[in-house]
């Protein structure tokens, strides 16, 4: 192999960082298990970290012991769980990224103010699933430009278009144009539901894609914004591309430029051993496209707990403050650092 060219940005998004450091205090509070309402965030080796350290991941919050801590994954969840989750004396913290909070937001008022909602996503998705929980009346699922033209909309009733945050530029591009050429007066946000890590890291496929040979994106396949990046890669002219969860995974006949990038769930130390192990003989060319440095503070309900747990120490004649504790801003603390106590690769 001659060359990598790796993309930038790539990797953790700003609520990734925040639900995995948000996961990892929680760990450090109470006594396992601790329990999360499913996946913190689609990535199976970050998953896998944190069942080694003794979360418990369900698929209804039932299954969770009263009084027990719970978290909520990043992906959002439907009212209903949220008002069960908090049932029982659990312990809730909500670690629902901000921008998916957004769109939760914009579905609730659109459908009070009689609003049809068009809700551009992918069926079965974690994320598509609580947001059209908001107003299951109110909304109609579309995946695809052809299915604009099938649906049974009253006319004169307002419209709006909403979307998962997750989706690739080029499916919600089409959905548009379908939506706005049979509804001209359609309500849409002045700001873009597309998550902005998610439209970078195509960006930068796309800058890469072009002259490389074969493309790896590291993530995992229930990841909606690693198989876009995969599909933005074959739709920019590469024929050969290879999504991978890790190392074990990627193929050894790889040869010429390799480009790399990683989805926004993927922890950078699985970039770092791809890297290692293609050791391109003309060394790594980086593809900025765009510097990322958005932050989402850790969840409210998980900052009352903080600042309870360095309360209670402090009454503690001779016992200090777990020092592993963040203060009410981690901003500093990556969330890969985070990760490596509970298993992850130095």
């Amino acid at each position: 192999m001659t060359k990598v060219r790796l993309a930038e940005p790539r990797g953790f998004c700003a609520g990734v960082e925040m639900a995995i450091k948000a996961l990892s205090w929680m760990v450090r509070i109470f006594e396992p298990p601790v329990y999360c309402y499913h996946e913190i965030v689609h990535n199976k080796v970050v998953v896998e970290a944190f069942e080694a350290l003794g979360v418990v991941f369900v698929d209804d919050v039932d299954e969770v012991p009263p009084g027990r801590p719970l978290m909520l994954s990043a992906h959002g969840s439907a009212p209903e769980v949220e008002k069960r989750a908090g049932e029982m004396g659990r312990i809730v913290v909500d670690a629902c990224c901000p921008l998916v909070t957004k769109v939760h937001h914009e579905m609730k008022v659109r459908a009070r103010k009689g609003y049809t909602v068009i809700y551009v996503g992918h069926e079965g998705h974690e994320e598509a699933i609580g947001t059209m929980a908001v107003a299951p009346e109110s909304v109609r699922l579309v995946q695809r430009p052809e299915d604009v033209e099938q649906l049974e909309i009253a006319r004169g009733e307002p419209v709006a278009l909403l979307a998962q945050t997750t989706l690739a530029h080029d499916e919600w591009s089409g959905i548009v144009e379908a939506a706005k050429a049979r509804y001209p007066e359609l309500w849409m946000p002045g700001r873009s539901d597309l998550c902005y890590a998610t439209t970078n890291r195509q960006a930068a496929m796309r800058a890469l894609a072009p002259s490389c040979d074969a493309v790896v994106v590291i993530g995992s396949a229930n990841s909606s914004n690693t198989v876009s990046l995969a599909k933005t890669a074959l739709a920019s002219g590469c024929e050969r591309v290879h999504r991978v969860n890790s190392l074990a995974e990627l193929p050894d006949d790889l040869e010429g430029i390799v480009g790399v990038t990683a989805g926004a769930s993927a922890p950078e130390w699985l970039v770092d051993e791809i890297l290692s192990a293609l050791s391109p003989s003309e060394g790594i060319e980086l593809v900025h496209v765009t510097a990322e440095d958005e932050y989402f503070p850790p969840p409210p309900e998980l900052r009352d707990l903080l600042k309870a747990a360095a309360l209670a120490a402090s009454l503690l004649v001779g016992v200090p403050a777990d020092p592993g504790l963040p203060t009410a801003s981690d901003r500093s603390t990556p969330a890969a650092s985070v990760l490596k106590p509970v298993g992850a690769p130095q």
